[in-house]
């Protein structure tokens, strides 16, 4: 199945986020047997999205987040577009994951770095680039002003975007930021500072 079928099943929200996803995807060239984690399983739009495009895909939420983020059922809408069988589901905390060292060929955000708490997104960045092979990409999507206010429209309390582009120095690595309709891809590559 292709991604404009999905879309079609999956609807609206679905394509609201996956063909800006996409692009970013094919730009960034990975091999299909790429290691890929996408952090902050949601509806599962990126794990879905990269699984349409062939790629095995580890996703998680923490175990004990009971928020009506992390707490939809992914499987289901993965189950529609017959790719659950490419997409393994494991309870994880971004900050202190459970994958070892030099693991993942590419790690994605999307829409979640702005839902962990802003004192610990050092922490999960450094996380990050524990688990991501040297050569690896770290790739995280959040709404731009565009996109918070269209969500807004929907849930008022929801959070502020995330600025992840802040850290790039801190870690000593290249950012790349391309600027969509309603979201940022902010992607950051090179030799990670271990």
């Amino acid at each position: 199945m292709n991604i404009e079928e999905a879309k079609k099943i999956l609807g609206r929200e679905f394509g609201f986020t996956v063909d800006f996803a996409n692009m970013i995807l094919q730009d960034l060239k990975l091999s299909k047997d790429a290691k890929i984690l996408d952090i902050g399983t949601g509806i599962g739009n990126l794990a879905i999205m990269l699984a349409l495009n062939g790629y095995k895909v580890v996703t998680g939420e923490p175990e004990e987040d009971d928020s009506t983020y992390a707490k939809q059922d992914w499987l289901v809408n993965a189950k529609k577009v017959n790719v659950s069988h490419l997409i393994e589901f494991k309870h994880f905390d971004a900050k202190d994951t459970p994958f070892e060292g030099n693991t993942f060929d590419a790690i994605f955000f999307l829409g979640s770095l702005h839902h962990i708490e802003k004192e610990d997104h050092e922490k999960v960045l450094k996380e990050c680039t524990r688990i991501s092979k040297s050569n690896g990409v770290i790739c995280i999507f959040e709404p731009n002003a565009k996109g918070i206010k269209l969500i807004k429209n929907f849930n008022a309390s929801h959070p502020d975007a995330a600025d992840p582009s802040e850290y790039a120095k801190d870690f000593n690595l290249s950012l790349r930021k391309i600027e969509g309709d309603f979201f940022d891809a902010f992607t950051f590559g090179g030799k990670w500072n271990k």
